[in-house]
């Protein structure tokens, strides 16, 4: 009899023990060869920073330049192999978009500054341009002058230039745009200008942006005339 029980508990014990094995794996896992690979820390560290900094994995450099983004760019042109640099540097750049951006912020930047307006010119510039527009709004002010200026159109608005240093991207647009300006003295009599003259007027705008910086806003960093 005690022979029966000792098998009994010998079989008892064997169950257990099948349990045990079986909630061991439904807890942990089994292999099987067919998982899929653990998440490399490198990589995953790089998605997050890139989803948190716009911080680009620079392994992947294909950038196909056949894009739309550059069917209007010469693929020879310098101007192309710059803008993959930037896209490069800042996948999320839209060369469109950027554009936009730029014709919007020059019918900004130059209402502000016909307005006086420093506090919107801001935002929107980088210390040393803004201080270049600052003084001149307040040599205006200080001589009584009023410098009414009207934006009819943007004729064209055409990248002339697209590199990068470190991480900053800059990027040139020559504005060709419709004004109406006219500056009174502070006795209201126009002493420059023609509010009945609509005149073509170029502009070559410099715009920056750091490529790791959350912020996706591009500050105009430079402008000057055609000599």
């Amino acid at each position: 009899m005690s022979d029966g029980f000792q098998a009994l508990d010998i079989i008892l014990f064997a169950m257990i023990a099948a349990f045990l094995v079986l909630r061991l794996r439904s807890v942990l896992g089994k292999r099987t060869g067919h998982e899929k690979r653990p998440p490399d820390g490198a990589t995953e560290s790089r998605r997050e920073s890139h989803s948190d900094d716009n911080v680009v994995e620079l392994p992947d450099r294909n950038i196909d330049t056949s894009d739309p983004v550059f069917e209007d760019i010469d693929p020879d042109d310098p101007i192309a192999a710059g803008l993959t640099e930037v896209t490069i540097a800042d996948p999320s750049f839209d060369l469109e978009t950027f554009k936009g951006g730029a014709t919007a912020a020059f019918e900004v930047v130059v209402q502000a500054f016909a307005e006086g307006d420093t506090k919107a010119l801001r935002g929107l510039l980088n210390d040393e341009v803004f201080d270049n527009f600052s003084t001149a709004i307040e040599e205006r002010e200080k001589a009584g002058e009023v410098l009414e200026t009207t934006v009819i159109s943007i004729k064209n608005a055409d990248i002339i230039e697209a590199r990068i240093n470190g991480r900053t991207a800059f990027i040139a647009v020559k504005i060709v745009s419709e004004q109406v300006n006219v500056t009174r003295d502070k006795e209201g009599v126009t002493i420059d200008g023609d509010e009945n003259q609509i005149t073509d007027i170029t502009d070559l705008w410099t715009f920056a942006r750091n490529t790791r910086a959350r912020d996706p806003s591009w500050t105009l960093v430079e402008t000057r005339s055609p000599n």
